[in-house]
């Protein structure tokens, strides 16, 4: 009798082991989604602080200089940006020079290196065969990261003395011959200057631009190439039709990035643009930039007006480049918005 009521009581007691069971399965899911909740709270607000300390230093650098440089513009006032002076012997400065060279010799290595970078991204991409694509494309960007004193070195010592034996009095003998345009390729030939200062720097960005050109052209999809060469399109037709409409913004975007180098460039264009503080008309002349000032005169600059005014100049040039970067930001939001609407 006994053995059967044993033999009664055992199934009841499975579904009190079942249930006991899904509790803790329950008890375990609700642990680990509660661990997860806590592991993406915690990761969100990582990646927040992260976001938030950019923000926070570059709010700093903005403050440290408006701090900096209000001594300056509270003496010369708007005056400081348009005057050509600067003598810290008597404590007198203007900006206007420097700003004038830091643009020509950007705009200057601008207009040299993005047709040259444009061929060697297209060189790569569409032309260069396939066991030479990578040895030129590593060495494309093995130039990306020489030092930029290792380029004024070589700009001030090799190229100078050359670019002032062949290419100025090339220059004097064809394009200064010509109305107008002819005063910029007039002056004193000794290699170094506005001139030589842009192409240095052109040929400090040509490896960012190429860079960041190959790598967009790589991403135009095969098919839509081949679809263009199924239809008898030339290379050139190709790259113009197919390739460049695809990678326009792209390509915006790394010319940009170049432009942002070529403003804030320092050590390169102090050997080679001459460290002269006066305006002319000729390119072959010595001048000056915001870079190349700060990097002279700072650790020198005894006065509390000269310190101001090389702050100012650091703002101005934070200026600039702000202006840059928004405007290649707003033609590329223009590009987007015009290829949204076709």
């Amino acid at each position: 009798m006994s053995a059967h009521i044993n033999s009664i009581r055992v199934p009841a007691a499975e579904p009190d082991k079942k249930i006991g069971e899904a509790a803790m399965a329950d008890k375990s899911m609700l642990a680990t989604m509660r661990k997860q909740r806590f592991q993406d709270f915690l990761f969100h607000k990582v990646t927040l602080g992260f976001a938030l300390s950019v923000l926070l230093v570059l709010v700093g650098i903005i403050i440290s200089l408006v701090i900096g440089s209000w001594p300056a513009f509270r003496e010369f006032g708007p005056a400081f940006i348009f005057s050509i002076e600067w003598d810290p012997v008597n404590d007198k400065y203007g900006a206007l020079i420097a700003i004038a060279g830091t643009l020509l010799t950007s705009l200057i290595a601008l207009l040299i290196a993005f047709p040259v970078s444009f061929g060697i991204a297209l060189f790569l991409t569409e032309i260069c065969p396939a066991w030479l694509k990578r040895p030129m494309g590593t060495a494309v960007e093995l130039l990306a990261g020489v030092p930029s004193i290792i380029y004024g070195m070589w700009g001030m010592f090799v190229f100078a003395p050359l670019f002032a034996d062949y290419v100025q009095p090339f220059l004097a003998q064809t394009l200064g011959r010509l109305p107008v345009i002819g005063e910029l390729f007039k002056g004193p030939m000794m290699g170094i200057g506005i001139l030589a200062a842009g192409v240095i720097l052109a040929i400090m960005i040509i490896p960012f631009i190429a860079s960041v050109m190959r790598d967009v052209f790589e991403v135009v999809p095969a098919v839509l190439k081949e679809s263009a060469y199924a239809l008898g399109c030339t290379k050139w037709e190709v790259v113009r039709k197919v390739v460049l409409p695809y990678t326009k913004i792209g390509v915006v975007g790394g010319v940009m990035l170049g432009l942002g180098r070529a403003l804030g460039e320092t050590m390169a264009i102090t050997f080679v643009i001459g460290n002269a503080h006066k305006l002319s008309w000729s390119l072959f002349s010595p001048g000056n930039s915001i870079a190349s000032t700060l990097a002279n005169e700072f650790a020198e600059a005894d006065s509390v007006l000269h310190v101001s005014s090389l702050f100012a100049l650091g703002l101005i040039l934070f200026v600039i480049t702000f202006i840059v970067l928004s405007a290649a930001k707003l033609m590329l939001l223009g590009l987007e918005r015009r290829e949204g609407t076709k």
